[in-house]
C-alpha cells in the first residue's frame, strides 16, 4: 500500500509542542488553565453598541476576573475587555478596526463578519459579545431592528420564567386570587392557609396526578439538584463563576435558571452533564459586556443563544440516538475518517497499531466544544471559528479537532497506547491562532 506523503507544512519546526504533563487521569477532568487570551487594544472605538445610550464609563462596567496573558505570566489591572494591560500588537489593532468598521454598519455583512471571526476575534470591550449574538442568529444583520429583537426576545424570556420557575405554592395563590377569593383570606385567621375545600387534587402536595403542578414539582428536583452541583463546580478557578463574592453567587443562579427553563421546554432531552460547560462561555461573553444594558440582560440573551447553538448538537446529548446517523458516535466516525483521509499513517497507527478508539478522547472533545482541552480563555477563541461556519459549527469542530491530533503526530507516531491516551487526554499547550490556521488549511484541502 502506497502511504500518502505529509505535507511539507506540517513538517514546520513553528508546530511543535511541549512535552505533555506527567500526571494522568482517565475520567473527564477539566484540563488545567495555563494560556490566557491575546492582548487587546484600547484605543481604537468599539462600534455603536445594541442601543442608543452611551456607554457607560469604566466604573460601572461588570467586574471581570484575573487573566494571565498567553505566556502564563500573572498580570493585574488593565483595560481591556478581560482586564489586560499588556499593549496590543499591529495586527490586534488592524482586526479590530476591521471588525468594528463592519459592526458600524447599517446592515452587517455576514460573510465579511464570518470571514473576521475564522481567525478568532480581537479581545476588545463588547465586540465579542456583539459578534456572536450575529453568528448565532439572535441579532439580525439590520441595525435598525436590533431594539425591537431584543426587546421582544428578553420579554420572552422573562415569561418563560414566570411560568417555569415558580414555585406551586405560588401558582396556587394566584389561581386562588384569580377566582376571586382574596376577602376570603384577608378574614381568614389563618391567612398563610387555605380552606381544605380550596384545594383540589391538582393543588395538593401528595396528588400523583399527571395535571398536579406538586407532582412536576417533585419530579423535576432530581434535575435542579444535578443543574446546582454542575454549576458549582463551573470553573472553580475563575471568580466570575466561583467563590463566596454576591457577584459569582448571582452568575451561578443565573446560569441555573437558564439550564433549568432549557430542560423543562425540552423534556425530550431535559438536561444533560456537561450542558454547563456549553453555557459558560456564552454567559461570560455577554456578562462581561461593558455596555450596562447588554450586561443587565445577559441571563436571557445567553439563553436565547445557547439554545440555538446546542440546536446543533442536540442529537449527540439523547442516549437513543447514540449510534444513528445524528449520534455522537456518527461524529466521532467522521473525525476518524477526517484523519485517515489528511494522514493515513497516523490514522493507522492510533487505530490499527496502538488500538486507541477515537471515542477514548473524541467524545469529550467534540460534545463539551473542547471546552475542557485547552484554557477558558483560549477556548474563546476557538469558538470564534466555531460559531463563524456558516454550515454550522461541527464542520469546524471536527477540522479542528482533525488539526490537533496532525499537529502532535510526531508524537502520536512514537507513542505507544498509554503515552498517546496521556497526550489526547491531557492535550499540550497550543498556540490557536496556529491551531485554527492548520485545521482552516485541512479544510481548504477538503473543497480543493
Amino acid at each position: 500500500m502506497v502511504r500518502k506523503k505529509v505535507p511539507e507544512w506540517l513538517n514546520s519546526t513553528m508546530w511543535s509542542t511541549p512535552p505533555p504533563p506527567s500526571s494522568y487521569d482517565d475520567g473527564l477532568l477539566r484540563h488545567s488553565p495555563v494560556t490566557k487570551m491575546k492582548e487587546e487594544a484600547e484605543s481604537i472605538s468599539v462600534a455603536p453598541r445594541l442601543n442608543s445610550a452611551p456607554p457607560p464609563s469604566s466604573n460601572t462596567s461588570v467586574p471581570s476576573p484575573s487573566h494571565r496573558p498567553r505566556n502564563g505570566n500573572s498580570i493585574s489591572g488593565g483595560s481591556g475587555e478581560y482586564g489586560h494591560s499588556v499593549g496590543p500588537s499591529a495586527e490586534d489593532f488592524s482586526r479590530q478596526a476591521h471588525v468594528s468598521a463592519e459592526l458600524s454598519k447599517k446592515v452587517i455583512n455576514m460573510k465579511e463578519l464570518r470571514s473576521l471571526a475564522l481567525q478568532s476575534l480581537p479581545d476588545s470591550p463588547g465586540i465579542r459579545s456583539t459578534v456572536w449574538k450575529l453568528l448565532l442568529g439572535y441579532l439580525p444583520p439590520e441595525r435598525s431592528l436590533w431594539s425591537t429583537e431584543l426587546k421582544q426576545k428578553r420579554s420572552q424570556y422573562k415569561h418563560y420564567k414566570d411560568e417555569l420557575l415558580t414555585s406551586p405554592s405560588e401558582i396556587t395563590w394566584k389561581m386562588v386570587r384569580s377566582k376571586g377569593f382574596d376577602n376570603y383570606d384577608l378574614k381568614s385567621e389563618s391567612r398563610c392557609m387555605l380552606a381544605r375545600s380550596r384545594i383540589t387534587d391538582e393543588d395538593h402536595p401528595l396528588s400523583l396526578g399527571k395535571a398536579s403542578i406538586w407532582n412536576t414539582y417533585f419530579q423535576d428536583t432530581e434535575t435542579i439538584e444535578q443543574i446546582d452541583r454542575d454549576v458549582k463546580r463551573t470553573h472553580p478557578d475563575i471568580p466570575f463563576f466561583s467563590g463566596e463574592s454576591s457577584f459569582a453567587r448571582s452568575n451561578q443562579e443565573s446560569m441555573k435558571n437558564i439550564l433549568l427553563v432549557f430542560a423543562k421546554l425540552n423534556q425530550g432531552i431535559r438536561y444533560v452533564q456537561g450542558m454547563n460547560e456549553i453555557l459558560a462561555p456564552i454567559f461570560y461573553v455577554f456578562r462581561n459586556d461593558p455596555d450596562e444594558d447588554s450586561s443587565s440582560h445577559a441571563e436571557a440573551d445567553a439563553f436565547f443563544c445557547f439554545v440555538e447553538l446546542l440546536s446543533g448538537f442536540r442529537d449527540f446529548y439523547c442516549q437513543q440516538l447514540d449510534n444513528s446517523v445524528v449520534g455522537i458516535r456518527s461524529a466521532i466516525t467522521r473525525l476518524s475518517q477526517l484523519v485517515r483521509k489528511h494522514d493515513e499513517e497516523l490514522w493507522r497507527h492510533l487505530e490499527i497499531t496502538t488500538k486507541v478508539n477515537p471515542q477514548f478522547y473524541a467524545f469529550r472533545w467534540i460534545t463539551l466544544l473542547l471546552t475542557q482541552e485547552f484554557s477558558f480563555f483560549d477556548s474563546l477563541h476557538i469558538w470564534d471559528a466555531l460559531l463563524s461556519d456558516p454550515e454550522g459549527p461541527l464542520e469546524s469542530l471536527l477540522g479542528i479537532c482533525c488539526a490537533m491530533l496532525v499537529l502532535v503526530r510526531r508524537r502520536l507516531i512514537a507513542g505507544d497506547f498509554t503515552s498517546n491516551m496521556k497526550l489526547l487526554q491531557h492535550y499540550p499547550t497550543t498556540n490557536i491562532s496556529h491551531l485554527l490556521y492548520v485545521a482552516n488549511k485541512l479544510r481548504s484541502k477538503m473543497l480543493v
